[in-house]
């Protein structure tokens, strides 16, 4: 202020410090009065801190990345494509799953009710318990499936992801696609405007002429700046006729292939589903899709959700969906709930660490709950910052018994947590901020031993190319290391 009434300072330099003075009150005060139930103290306080010692560099990061979506069905049917019949057969589907957990005699369903109720928030979210489960760990074994599964799709595909990189195989699947859309069916892709910056309109021209619609997920209005950069479309989901359903951690794209040398092998986990689990992931996509789509609306029909139960599947499994436009962040207190319902062990892979003190300690209880507690993160990061504030994060665990280790293999992209090799959860949410606030994310809840003690023996093979992060490994970080840290926990709650 002084500056500002300063006679010796430039009229015009006055003018631009007046006016983003003015600018940052405006915002302080949507910070502290019109988003004060959507944001937490600590991130306030952050972005508070960052408007007023920074004012230009602070306004210019709340444009991009202190937006709040606007808390209300964003992400949704409009009301004129939700027939009657359609909102019954939502409705029943949750009636239906809470009956199930009430009168089944799956043990381990009924064990973990508390779980299963905690989820039952949705409509994408009721309970199945007919599914075909098939894990992929390796890029080249999923993608391989995926393309032979799009190959033999007869009526529809619906594909939604963050990354679709158009290089080696990712051509190979758009030139499936084509083919697809020129035989008849139904193709819609939808991507995320971000994730996918690389890629352009103009490459699906083809795609376009024989009958296929793509999509790209809150998409810049002016051209080439987006400013709605931190609240992006995290999931990936596949859905094909109705009867098979991908989802988990790989996008697509060569480096999931192992292809990038700074990278090395990519690890991930994956899902195949058949069964009435693809119905979820259905119900995630039109949503999505509504949501972006200026043309074509989908409704729920009898096309899209054909008899699809599985008589050779008996997993039992719920799908959660977390966005921003939602308060309740389903994927993180679905996550919190399983690490306070484990009694024997929590086994836990995620690529990025930073979530709330709340989820911090409560892993610290569980360990000195005398619960056995494993994590695996990256070695090398793929996004430093954040790798910076995941180490910082997990240190906490390291003091109090949780057993940390780094992927020595490449790069862990794994996005898992089991309990007492019981109850498993895969999917694109990492445990951090973004992925429980401020992205859409979609992950499997799955209540079923032979499906938890898969992915249990894959992570003790991660075991084998990882090493311990013990409290002396840490400690012997270099200085420039630990001063990266101290700048990543600073900016933790904006991350």
């Amino acid at each position: 202020m002084q500056i500002i009434l300063d006679p010796g300072i430039s009229p015009i330099y006055k003018g631009i410090l007046l006016f983003f003075f003015v600018i940052n009150l405006g915002l302080a005060f949507i910070i502290i009065f019109l988003d004060r139930d959507r944001r937490d103290a600590t991130a306030t306080w952050a972005w508070l801190l960052l408007l007023f010692v920074m004012p230009i560099f602070g306004f210019i990061m709340y444009i991009f990345l202190g937006r709040m979506v606007k808390q209300k069905r964003a992400l949704s049917i409009s009301e004129g494509k939700l027939i009657e019949d359609d909102k019954q057969r939502v409705n029943q589907q949750l009636e239906d799953a809470t009956d199930y957990v009430v009168d089944t005699e799956h043990q381990i369903t009924k064990k973990h009710s508390d779980i299963v109720h905690t989820l039952l928030t949705r409509e994408q979210s009721f309970l199945s318990n007919n599914n075909k489960v098939d894990i992929f760990t390796d890029g080249r074994k999923l993608f391989e499936q995926m393309k032979e599964d799009l190959r033999n799709a007869q009526t529809y595909i619906h594909m939604e992801y963050y990354i679709l990189k158009l290089d080696g195989i990712g051509n190979e699947i758009l030139e499936i696609l084509e083919q697809k859309a020129s035989e008849g069916l139904e193709v819609k892709l939808l991507y995320d405007a971000v994730g996918s910056k690389s890629l352009h309109k103009s490459r699906f021209k083809q795609f376009q002429q024989n009958g296929g619609q793509v999509e790209a997920f809150f998409k810049a209005v002016i051209i080439p700046v987006n400013f709605r950069i931190n609240n992006r479309n995290h999931r990936k989901i596949l859905v094909i006729d109705g009867h098979k359903g991908y989802v988990g951690g790989f996008n697509i794209g060569d480096e999931y292939l192992g292809k990038d040398k700074q990278i090395g092998y990519w690890r991930d986990t994956h899902l195949r589903i058949q069964g009435d689990g693809v119905d979820a992931l259905q119900l995630s996509f039109i949503e999505d899709w509504n949501s972006q789509s200026r043309h074509e609306q989908l409704d729920y029909s009898d096309k899209y959700f054909p008899d699809n139960a599985q008589t050779e599947g008996n997993v039992v499994m719920q799908l959660a969906l977390s966005g921003p436009n939602d308060n309740w962040h389903q994927i993180e207190f679905g996550y919190l709930r399983m690490i306070m319902s484990a009694k024997k062990s929590i086994y836990i892979h995620t690529p990025y660490f930073v979530p709330d003190r709340g989820y911090i300690n409560a892993l610290r209880i569980a360990a000195k709950s005398g619960v056995e507690v494993h994590m695996i993160i990256p070695n090398k990061p793929d996004q430093p910052l954040v790798h910076w504030a995941t180490l910082a994060s997990v240190a906490l665990l390291i003091e109090d018994g949780v057993n940390v280790y780094t992927y020595e293999n490449g790069f862990i992209h794994s996005k898992m947590l089991l309990i007492d090799e019981e109850v498993a959860s895969v999917g694109s949410a990492n445990m951090d901020v973004r992925s429980f606030e401020l992205n859409f994310e979609v992950n499997a809840f799955i209540y079923d031993e032979t499906i938890t003690q898969q992915l249990r023996a894959a992570f003790n093979e991660d075991l084998k190319v990882s090493q311990k992060l013990t409290q002396e490994r840490y400690e012997q970080r270099s200085g420039w290391v630990k001063f990266k840290q101290s700048i990543a926990k600073l900016a933790s709650p904006i991350l």
